[in-house]
């Protein structure tokens, strides 16, 4: 590769120059610091409920809390295209600066906000404005740092270089969780309360540093060249879009790489927390922290998968990853289940709960807007048997006035609550729930994991297995999306694909796969969505997508 006044040396030689060194420092570090604060909802939900829509009942309370976390990530294409097209046409030094300073202020504003019971419904929608502010910064976020370090690499290192974004964004969620982790430590009973905050507040910390770096950043060496000879795209999002070759380029990245990719990579890291806490009822601090280990063995993985994409090619790491990822997501969902609460098991399995319904009066229970009704006797049956987090059967008997929980020999009704007040209704709902509990109780299920029993060591070793699963089909995805797209509408064009699939698709995945288990009554039933995902993505990219290591970037 040529050098020039505008271009870094990085030919192919095997060492790694300084200057290259400084670039991937300076873009991973910026990339953890994003990410600890968007991560930081995710892994708060439950407090975040409890705080933000104490208003609502549990169930509908918590799948609200979750899509709250999704609408973030629904803002992530919006930011891609806005930034992408800023980063194509001033640069993209100047378009880290934005994201970052975006960023920082509105994590550090949800550590601000008043809760649900000081401000009523004020405090839900000031997060969710927060929310899609951090969206659509984290939209502008990824692309740049990938196509930064890309266009400062050789082709033979730029699976390795790359790598270390991809492997930052995973330290930063390990350093939400490590926050978290000591100001729950610290605060004790007071954490629900107040020590929530705490996470968010220390955004300002990182926010100042992560500016402090990205000043001292150079401009890209691709785009000083494009600049110098004016190549530089005029109107990137009609090109982008408008383009019938980049729009094909479009739906392979979408549908090929990125739709796959997000739901392997979020069911490893993301899921397993919502999955833990929520249905098999592991303590949180137990959960997070046994996930963190598992999230820091897994770190070596990303750069010995960016190894591979430069010595096999991007396309076979990407397949095998999608592969292992399919295989493997129920048989280790199942086995963390059977590590993590097995009194649960052994309930389920002595006294078989089963819902008694006339499938007509059942809802799909999936609540995207917090505007509809469960009030059947069937949907007010499923909101409390899903808030109990059980698995339970569905006998269908059509005609049936009342849905009927059993347990065992016992038998408890559900008259439902259609047309009665809220009051009288969230009431009738509550007293419901305390019966299936104390049948639940006499009938051994567990109100919570018994930690003595939680195996620690081989809940580990099965979430390392599937972080690593995770690891190898995100990390051939930066280099294989730079390479794809052309230079002067690279940013905006890899940047879509990615956060439309990492917030439409991944982003909506703990809220669908939540939806999915309390419909079906089995914590297992979610789990379909990444898999049909992964699967559909394996068979596309196996067929219409090409090798793209030894493409040249520059043009």
């Amino acid at each position: 590769m040529k050098t020039s006044t505008a271009t870094v040396d990085v030919g192919s030689s095997k060492s790694i120059d300084k200057s290259t060194v400084k670039v991937i420092a300076a873009a991973s570090l910026g990339t953890v610091f994003e990410w600890y604060e968007f991560t930081l909802y995710g892994a708060l939900a439950a407090v975040i409920a409890l705080n933000f829509f104490s208003g609502l009942d549990p169930t509908t309370g918590f799948i609200f809390a979750l899509l709250t976390f999704a609408v973030g990530f629904i803002m992530r294409p919006v930011g891609a295209v806005v930034f992408g097209r800023i980063g194509d046409r001033i640069g993209r030094k100047k378009t880290f600066l934005i994201t970052i300073v975006i960023m920082g202020i509105s994590t550090v504003a949800v550590g601000l906000l008043p809760t649900y019971e000081s401000a009523g419904v004020l405090a839900p929608s000031l997060l969710i404005a927060m929310r899609m502010l951090q969206g659509l910064a984290l939209g502008g976020e990824y692309g740049g740092a990938a196509t930064y370090v890309s266009e400062h690499s050789s082709s033979r290192r730029r699976g390795l270089n790359t790598a270390w974004i991809s492997a930052t964004g995973t330290t930063g969620l390990l350093l939400a969780f490590g926050v978290i982790l000591a100001c729950r430590h610290y605060t004790g009973d007071e954490f629900n309360t107040w020590g929530w905050r705490i996470p968010f507040l220390f955004s300002l910390v990182l926010l100042g540093i992560s500016i402090s770096i990205r000043m001292g950043m150079a401009e890209s060496p691709a785009f000083k060249k494009m600049k110098e000879e004016n190549r530089l795209s005029k109107s990137p999002l009609r090109e982008t879009f408008m383009e019938k070759a980049n729009l094909k380029r479009l739906t392979i990245a979408l549908f090929g790489i990125c739709g796959g990719m997000t739901c392997a990579y979020y069911v490893a890291v993301l899921y397993p927390t919502f999955f833990m806490t929520q249905s098999l009822k592991v303590d949180p601090q137990l959960a997070n922290t046994t996930l963190t280990l598992a999230l820091v063995t897994g770190l070596p993985m990303f750069l010995i998968a960016g190894w591979l994409c430069d010595r096999i090619g991007r396309k076979p790491v990407l397949l095998i990853g999608f592969f292992l990822s399919a295989l493997f997501i129920f048989p280790i969902y199942k086995g963390v289940a059977h590590y993590a609460n097995p009194d649960l098991l052994a309930a389920e399995e002595r006294t078989p709960v089963t819902l008694v319904v006339d499938p007509a009066q059942c809802s799909f229970m999936f609540n995207p807007t917090g505007t509809r009704s469960f009030s059947s006797p069937c949907d007010v049956a499923k909101q409390v048997l899903s808030t109990s987090g059980i698995s339970y059967q569905t006998q269908n008997v059509p005609g049936q006035a009342t849905a009927l929980i059993k347990v065992g020999a016992a038998e408890l009704m559900s008259p439902g609550s259609v047309g009665l007040d809220t009051a009288v209704a969230k009431e009738r709902m509550e007293s419901l729930k305390a019966s299936l509990l104390g049948q639940l109780e006499q009938a051994g299920y567990p109100v919570k994991a018994d930690p003595e029993k939680f195996q620690q060591g081989k809940v580990f070793l099965l979430l390392m297995a599937l972080v690593f699963c995770g690891v190898i089909t995100l990390t051939p995805v930066a280099p294989m999306l730079v390479e794809m797209f052309p230079a002067r509408i690279r940013y905006t064009s890899m940047s879509f694909p990615y956060h439309f699939a990492s917030g439409w698709i991944g982003g909506l995945l703990p809220t669908i796969a939540f939806a999915l288990s309390a419909e079906k009554g089995n914590i297992y039933f979610g789990l379909w969505y990444p898999v049909i995902w992964i699967a559909s993505s394996f068979v596309i990219g196996l067929i219409f997508l090409r090798e793209t290591r030894d493409v040249d970037i520059n043009l």
